[in-house]
């Protein structure tokens, strides 16, 4: 990857589409969906953004950039916008 991609990709995993906000609803927020992405929050290990897209997914969620968000290649760093939606965190 071009290092001066790097940047806009981090801020995109951080900040999201500011054109498409997500509209986050509470029944997505079950208890395997927190605590996956508290693992994460806390572990700062992201390899499992793909089974949070299946949990959330199971939850009922159906936005697509919520879920190709969590399907993607990354980074996902700590301050990720769908872990920080999931766990309420501003």
């Amino acid at each position: 990857m071009d290092p001066q991609f790097r940047p806009a990709i981090l801020l995109r995993d951080i900040f999201g589409n500011p054109f498409r906000p997500v509209a986050f609803s509470p029944a997505w927020r079950t208890s395997i969906v927190v605590a996956l992405a508290a693992q994460m929050y806390e572990s700062r290990d992201f390899s499992t953004m793909p089974i949070l897209a299946d949990a959330l997914q199971d939850a009922g969620c159906d936005n697509a950039d919520m879920l190709d968000h969590c399907r993607g290649p990354g980074p996902h760093v700590r301050g990720c916008w769908v872990v920080d939606l999931v766990l309420g965190k501003e």
